[in-house]
């Protein structure tokens, strides 16, 4: 039994089911994200478990309390939105403290928690402002605030950073995996972007159509996908899928496909069960940075494929190279060294690590998992 169990939780509209029995554990300390295109149900389980939705079936309990049914005030959760929602004619002060005031906390446990908090968050000298004099970066910090006075069992976070340009929300993202290191709360939190999943989370729900796609670590998540929609919805650049078909060979298992010009090439695979897929098309997930020149491969990695093959495209991107070449009649992105020496229109040896390969079922989409 985790501290926030989600067990068998489903979510429909009138006739329209949104979310498919939902079963999740989350433990005491860990940050879990939700992440998934628009519509795939992420915020409704938010909501669900904040309980500012019904549930249609099963239950959700926090620290042992089953709280499906109880009032949102009653749940000790606290809410971080996507719009901040700050009281404009409050100050700083009296927004974050509101809620205990509201809750009949006395005035001097008020002050002593505005006080380590605003320390934490570094913003004791915004106290005394209105919402409309601070930045999107500083409300931020203030919504945060807000959320951790009320010491909860669990801090929900719906899209904090959405609303921030790109660089503020690197460095909003940075804090917010300090505070979480430090405090070492249960957080559950919501994004679309899978950059945020991969580095803010202990944990990761795939999310896509309602139903929860794969859940795991960061590494798991990346390196070894459940099935072709994580795979390319993980990762950016995303995870390369190219047609291959299987052919075993005194014992040993290729994947066979085509280079730019049409013609087959053999890269020895490190999956022994593939064996079984001899003479059978399958689609191969190869990771842009497990493509990329001789020099600049891993040097731990033992199964290193050669393989010469036109570039179509480079695009220098400062600290890396991406370079595009064509594979199984699809475009497949490597990431090089800034200075690796590659040029649109040349013949290129590229390295490609089938360590890190995966194979995928063409009908189902799965994964094939190693015996």
């Amino acid at each position: 039994m985790g501290f926030l169990d989600i067990t068998n939780v489903t979510k429909s509209y009138g006739n329209v089911e949104v979310l498919h029995k939902v079963d999740v554990e989350v433990q005491e300390g860990e940050f879990l994200v939700l992440v998934g295109p628009s519509g795939c149900g992420k915020s409704t389980l938010l909501n669900m478990i904040a309980g500012l939705e019904d549930i249609t079936s099963g239950d959700i309990s926090i620290n042992g309390r089953v709280v499906s049914g109880v009032h949102p005030s009653k749940r000790n959760i606290a809410m971080v939105f996507q719009s901040y929602a700050l009281y404009p004619n409050m100050t700083v002060g009296q927004n974050m403290t509101f809620g205990l005031e509201m809750h009949g906390v006395p005035k001097p446990e008020r002050e002593k928690a505005l006080a380590d908090v605003s320390k934490l968050l570094q913003i004791e000298q915004l106290l005394d402002r209105k919402p409309g004099q601070l930045s999107g970066g500083q409300r931020q910090r203030v919504a945060m605030g807000r959320a951790l006075v009320r010491d909860p069992d669990v801090f929900l976070f719906d899209e904090p950073l959405s609303n921030l340009d790109a660089k503020l929300r690197v460095d909003m993202r940075t804090e917010i995996k300090k505070l979480h290191e430090q405090l070492k709360t249960t957080v559950v939190y919501v994004t679309h972007d899978q950059i945020e999943a991969l580095t803010l989370s202990t944990r990761i729900a795939v999310m896509n159509g309602g139903y929860i796609q794969q859940l795991g670590t960061p590494r798991e998540i990346y390196d070894t996908p459940a099935n072709i929609f994580v795979a390319t919805f993980m990762g950016s650049p995303a995870m390369n899928i190219v047609p291959a078909k299987i052919k075993v060979d005194n014992g040993v298992v290729f994947a066979e496909l085509t280079d730019a010009e049409g013609q087959p090439k053999l890269l020895r695979t490190v999956q022994s069960n593939l064996a079984a897929w001899d003479g059978r098309e399958i689609l191969l997930g190869i990771r842009p940075e497990a493509i990329t020149d001789p020099d600049g491969a891993d040097r731990k990695s033992t199964h290193l494929e050669r393989l010469d093959n036109r570039i179509t495209v480079t695009e220098p991107a400062g600290s890396d190279t991406f370079v595009t070449m064509t594979l199984g009649g699809r475009d497949v992105i490597g990431r090089m060294r800034a200075d690796a020496d590659a040029a649109a229109g040349q013949m290129f040896e590229f390295a490609i690590n089938m360590e890190k390969a995966v194979a995928f079922d063409p009908q189902t989409e799965d994964r094939i998992r190693p015996d």
